[in-house]
């Protein structure tokens, strides 16, 4: 059997990344170009956009795809697409583009040129519309909505021509992959069903245990981590990435084992973030998307299983990357081992409740972790993070404790 099609009428990769001579002229033509500043989520837009990761898509998003994926969740020619990849610029500087002009965009940290854009439009978006759509909320509390209100006055479409994939090769080499790289190498392992675990925290034993549930139902699981920016508070990439190889290195088989990252940063987005995982992972290979409680939400806005109800809300046909919807998961003390709501009789007493949050709390403050908790060449590397710090970092408890 085969792996999964990449996403889109296509069904083929399409990274917009140069290579040889075609990106050397490319790179020489925009140092003569005005220059577009790019955030951080934009700059891994971007890399994704290149490296093939965001299949079909051919650019930053005009007015028409934004407003159809903000309402309907599709582009313009009615491709499944749950949130608008957009590039914003300041007023000043959108005024001063002409249409068809090619800009350099430039990431705003680094300083470094990733790529060119033939600007096809410019215009501006209601914000809070976007917000309330994309996240059910425009409370700037939130941080994928404190992200979108700060961007820029103008949005600026067009197709793109990408010239480098930043650091995230060289800083995590062995992790990061391109889709073409993941799809050669479950290939290879003689994988056709992957299921991708998505993680944004060092794996915990509710973690392990999806994974090792999925492992039963496919060939091999993907652990794909998270390689942009985060919330305060959260745990940086190279210290998730020693955790959850310690883990896997002790406590998994390796022939249905992988790991990878990719470079977005955390949008925050719950459900509808859980539907662009699936689309992306779809890209990489991977049929099947595990969807546990609270996936890629925050705080308390969003149901513990509203990522899974969505999944059973989109078009039929919308997705070939299917989701593992697992239920609440935990250790039960008179069960002596994990299990979930479907398969554990006890109550409440007897359960230990695992969350990332919860964990990193602990941590943070000092406290005493039980190894049914989390592995103890797990803990010992998060502890050694936290007594690292120079200042406390203060998490805070929610209703609906994140994973």
């Amino acid at each position: 059997m085969a792996l999964v099609n990449p996403h889109g009428k296509d069904k083929k990769l399409k990274p917009l990344i140069l290579e040889g001579s075609e990106l050397e002229a490319a790179k020489k033509k925009a140092e003569s170009l005005k220059k577009v500043p790019m955030t951080s989520r934009e700059t891994g837009d971007l890399i994704m956009l290149g490296i093939g990761g965001f299949t079909p898509l051919e650019g930053f998003m005009g007015y028409e795809d934004w407003k159809d994926v903000c309402d309907d969740m599709k582009t313009s020619d009615g491709t499944f697409w749950p949130i608008p990849i957009t590039l914003s610029a300041d007023k000043d500087l959108a005024d001063s583009i002409k249409e068809h002009e090619e800009v350099a965009l430039v990431d705003e940290e680094s300083g470094e040129t990733m790529g060119i854009m033939t600007v096809r439009e410019k215009y501006t978006i209601d914000k809070a519309h976007e917000c309330q759509q994309v996240f059910t909320t425009t409370d700037m509390e939130h941080p994928g909505v404190a992200k979108v209100m700060e961007q820029k006055e103008v949005n600026l479409a067009g197709p793109v021509q990408v010239l480098s994939e930043g650091s995230f090769p060289t800083e995590y080499k062995g992790i990061y992959m391109t889709p073409a790289e993941s799809r050669k190498l479950f290939s290879e392992k003689g994988w056709s069903t992957v299921a991708a675990f998505q993680t944004r925290n060092p794996m915990h034993r509710s973690h392990e245990y999806l994974a090792k549930i999925a492992i039963e139902i496919c060939d091999g699981v993907y652990i794909h981590m998270l390689l942009g920016k985060l919330k305060a508070g959260d745990i940086p990439a190279d210290v998730r990435q020693n955790a959850i190889d310690t883990l896997t290195e002790n406590y998994f088989t390796k022939e249905t084992v992988s790991v990878g990252g990719y470079p977005l940063d955390m949008r925050y987005a719950g459900p509808r973030e859980a539907l662009l995982h699936a689309v992306f992972r779809q890209n990489f290979g991977c049929s099947h998307l595990i969807v546990g409680r609270d996936h890629a939400g925050v705080g308390d806005y969003y149901g513990p299983f509203d990522a899974h109800e969505i999944f059973d809300k989109i078009p039929e046909g919308a997705l070939e990357t299917q989701p593992l919807k697992i239920d609440w998961t935990f250790w039960c003390h008179k069960c002596d081992q994990m299990a979930s709501m479907k398969t554990c009789p006890h109550g409440k007493d007897d359960r230990l409740i695992l969350s990332g949050t919860k964990l990193r709390k602990m941590l943070s403050e000092g406290e005493d972790v039980s190894e049914k908790f989390s592995r103890p060449e797990v803990l010992k590397i998060l502890r050694n993070y936290y007594e690292g710090l120079t200042e406390k970092v203060e998490i805070k408890m929610h209703k609906h404790a994140e994973g």
